[in-house]
């Protein structure tokens, strides 16, 4: 688990960095440095400056997932019959790692972890769950979400 730090100060300039590296991650510096009227040496160092302050911790590309032949996803609510630390951190890894699994949340409430999934199709899901989830000694239940549709939020940037 992270340890919480405590937040960075960031002006306005920091703001519109981010929220354009938000948008594109890929774009080039001397495009961002265009797109919001600052120096390309200024873009540069702030940019450089955000990820050593651990701000900016990289960049992703966004999937198309049904593309690729994973085009039905689903959220896999699990919840344990047993607390201990090593039970959990042993099963977090173990579910963080398994081919299919978008993202893997441990949260608090009724249910222990939620995992964002993509699968071919309904029969890949069932034994995805079976094979990766249910087979865990530690498991007591699991509660499946098929996904309709999924939109990026706003974000935490102000605008």
């Amino acid at each position: 688990m992270r340890n919480p730090q405590r937040p960075v100060t960031l002006d306005h300039v920091d703001h519109r960095l981010l929220r354009a590296l938000a948008e594109d991650a890929g774009v080039t510096n001397k495009a961002l440095a265009g797109r919001l009227g600052l120096a390309e040496s200024t873009c540069a160092y702030r940019i450089r400056a955000l990820r050593e302050a651990g701000v900016v911790t990289g960049a992703r590309a966004q999937l198309d997932l049904a593309l690729l032949g994973y085009p039905l996803q689903a959220m896999i609510k699990v919840r344990l019959g047993s607390h201990t630390m090593a039970n959990v951190s042993q099963l977090y890894d173990a579910l963080a790692a398994t081919p299919g699994v978008l993202q893997a949340f441990h949260v608090a409430g009724a249910d222990d972890f939620y995992l964002h999934v993509a699968v071919e199709n309904a029969e890949a899901l069932r034994d995805f769950v079976l094979r990766h989830v249910t087979s865990h000694r530690v498991v007591r239940q699991t509660e499946t979400h098929l996904v309709f549709e999924v939109r990026p939020g706003a974000g935490v940037l102000r605008a």
